[in-house]
């Protein structure tokens, strides 16, 4: 499995300097799969894209009809192998209904597992996309006022509250902010995003992150990533630094580079885990549908630091009226 991984990672490597031909359809899936697939998901759009201008339309103004909305569902299958352990199969599913017309600048949102659902700093990292096996069992409902939305000229403000749907029913409040500089008008810029959470049975959390980065050429981007994260529950403090080289192939796949060191800090600082890792993305069908294969090498604490192999492989369908997810 080690040669395995390592052809792997060379070959996705080669796959960098390879502007591969674009066909003129922009599927990569066979005929008889395209036609299964194209009805479906026009089907499961217009559904995600009625259900949520309906129950805006009832709360809001009729204007819920041609607005743009920020709706999605997105369905993934998940396969993630570690060195020592069999292959772990997860299935899931992350939804948000936009309502834009409640209110110039308060909206009624539901959405399927909140960022503070999602676990240590160590399962968010190790994660491709920010979903979880069961993420339809934590679903918000809530109103959320908008801040400005100019994070450049001054910190853009967002509050929220609501509640999360289970018994019993689980209130919360949260604020969150934004902002993103220029540094002295350079290709540097550092974007900076921060989270104060209340859930009534988890309690408080709070998280806060730094994203610092530039573009190289016309198909390369360095970024450094700086993540630090408190939740009551366990009242540690968890941090997480990584920096990361991303670069477009052509139109529908992109290749990361990344290294990246997780660690705790209690009474004093230790390194839970650090690893390597090359994710290869591809749009395979029309923009909707994307295959994600990602070997990493990591160093974890539990095993003293010696390596071990691990690969994830993805395969996601969004169904959204206008996306680009191809960007990692």
């Amino acid at each position: 499995m080690k040669k395995a991984l390592i052809a792997l990672a060379a070959s996705l490597s080669l796959a960098a300097h390879a502007d591969a031909p674009m066909s003129d359809d922009d599927s990569d899936l066979p005929e008889w799969a395209e036609k299964r697939i194209g009805p479906f998901h026009a089907t499961m759009t217009d559904w995600v894209d009625g259900t949520s201008r309906n129950i805006d339309g009832f709360f809001g103004t009729t204007d819920a009809l041609t607005v743009d909305s920020d709706s999605y569902l997105r369905i993934s299958q998940e396969n993630a192998w570690k060195e020592g352990e069999a292959f772990d199969h997860d299935l899931s599913a992350r939804f948000r209904l936009d309502l834009p017309t409640t209110e110039e600048r308060l909206r009624l949102i539901i959405e399927s597992e909140p960022d503070e659902t999602r676990g240590t700093l160590g399962d968010q990292e190790s994660a491709l996309t920010d979903d979880r096996s069961n993420s339809i069992e934590d679903v918000l409902v809530g109103l959320r006022h908008l801040g400005k939305g100019d994070r450049t000229r001054e910190w853009d403000t967002e509050l929220g509250a609501g509640i999360k749907v289970r018994l019993p029913l689980d209130p919360y409040a949260r604020i969150t902010t934004q902002r993103l500089w220029t540094l002295d008008d350079g290709p540097w810029k550092l974007h900076s995003d921060n989270r104060f959470s209340w859930f009534n049975k988890d309690g408080y959390s709070a998280r806060t992150r730094w994203d610092l980065g530039r573009p190289i050429d016309e198909k390369r981007h360095l970024r450094f990533i700086s993540n630090a994260q408190w939740r009551e529950e366990v009242d540690t403090l968890e941090f997480s630094q990584a920096a990361e080289l991303n670069q477009r192939i052509n139109r529908r796949s992109v290749l990361r580079y990344s290294a990246v060191v997780l660690g705790e800090s209690l009474s004093h600082t230790t390194i839970e885990d650090s690893y390597l890792q090359l994710r290869f993305r591809r749009d395979i069908h029309k923009g909707f549908t994307f295959l994600d294969i990602a070997p990493s090498l990591h160093f974890p604490r539990d095993v003293d630091y010696e390596h071990r192999w691990a690969l994830t492989l993805r395969l996601e369908m969004y169904f959204r009226r206008f996306i680009d997810r191809v960007t990692l």
